[in-house]
């Protein structure tokens, strides 16, 4: 209970003051808690890097307990479909999702997102891919370069030096060259 409160505080503040001007005494106070409690969620780093992963897992559980929805047009579309949720959210605010992005790559508090999460979506995606005609080995290894294809597209996007219509064009580009096996039939 007083985690969420606390990152909810968090998120809130991050989004509306900004991340380098949100401060642990802020949250507190946006929080109803001691500067102390917030740092034994985990300093200001950490709070960001919990408020991604949160999301991205609210996602992947989502998915597993919703019933099964109507076909994707094509192959392609229903890997975009998988992926697309994620682009989005850091769309929503690129300048916190730099910070995460800057966060994760320093590595020095570690995201679930090259763990369990990266495994689920990676999972995902080679499930879309078999159903989409690749043999077992061809899906994983696809689900593979989808994913790390993603994260590079999430890094550019992070920068601001891409658009969300381009990000998910790329995403297509790479899905459909993974598919065809790169355009050899």
């Amino acid at each position: 209970m007083t985690r969420q409160k606390v990152l909810t505080a968090a998120e809130r503040l991050f989004r509306d003051q900004g991340f380098g001007a949100t401060t642990v005494r802020k949250i507190a106070a946006e929080a109803g808690v001691s500067s102390g409690t917030v740092m034994s969620v985990g300093d200001k780093d950490a709070l960001l890097v919990a408020i991604f992963d949160i999301w991205i897992d609210a996602v992947h559980r989502a998915r597993a307990d919703e019933p099964a929805t109507a076909e994707p047009t094509s192959a392609v579309d229903g890997v975009v479909a998988l992926i697309e949720p994620f682009v989005r959210y850091f769309m929503l605010d690129v300048e916190l999702s730099r910070e995460y992005a800057a966060i994760v790559v320093r590595g020095v508090h570690e995201s679930e997102i090259f763990r369990r999460l990266a495994q689920s979506l990676i999972d995902e995606i080679a499930g879309a891919l078999a159903g989409a005609g690749l043999d077992e080995a061809e899906s994983g290894r696809g689900a593979r370069v989808v994913y790390f294809a993603y994260l590079g597209i999430l890094m550019t996007v992070a920068h601001g030096t891409l658009r969300e219509s381009d990000a998910i064009d790329q995403l297509r580009e790479v899905i459909g060259f993974v598919i065809t096996g790169g355009g050899q039939q």
